[in-house]
């Protein structure tokens, strides 16, 4: 069985969020803050929702689906707005909300979380949907794909 398209990305959010707030609980020794902390947590946070939210808005506003479950029934290449500067912002925003919490939590261990999750969301999300998009869109989405970037 593979893990291809079966765990919602919010799923993964919340699953890397409860395992960064374990690794924080467990080894309290590795705590590092800075004044303003808070502050920049909940800045990294804002700007994240408001990058997933932008792609959300696109995708309705194109009439497409915002199923990450279902890649295939996307009806339209989306290619303009937050997407001529990321092919995923759904996924960046979802990253940097993590990065929010890694720096929240104070603790050196939670951001070794986030390579994780980018790998994960590569293999298992973001790979099989850019197969189901040259399927369906072909040279439409290789040329997109080779003039703007899978995260940043």
């Amino acid at each position: 069985m593979t893990l291809e398209l079966k765990i919602p990305p919010v799923a993964v959010v919340l699953i890397t969020a409860a395992g960064m707030w374990l690794a924080a609980r467990a080894v309290p020794g590795m705590e590092v803050s800075f004044p303003g902390s808070e502050v920049v947590s909940g800045l990294v946070a804002a700007s994240g929702g408001i990058i997933a939210l932008l792609g959300v808005v696109a995708f309705s506003r194109a009439g497409t689906t915002v199923n990450p479950m279902k890649p295939a029934s996307s009806s339209s290449l989306v290619v303009t707005g937050i997407y001529s500067v990321t092919r995923n912002p759904m996924y960046l925003g979802l990253l940097l909300v993590l990065l929010a919490w890694a720096i929240y939590l104070a603790n050196v261990l939670t951001a070794l979380f986030l390579p994780g999750f980018v790998w994960y969301m590569n293999r298992y999300q973001i790979e099989p949907e850019e197969r189901a998009l040259i399927s369906l869109f072909g040279t439409e989405f290789t040329a997109y794909a080779a003039r703007v970037r899978r995260w940043i």
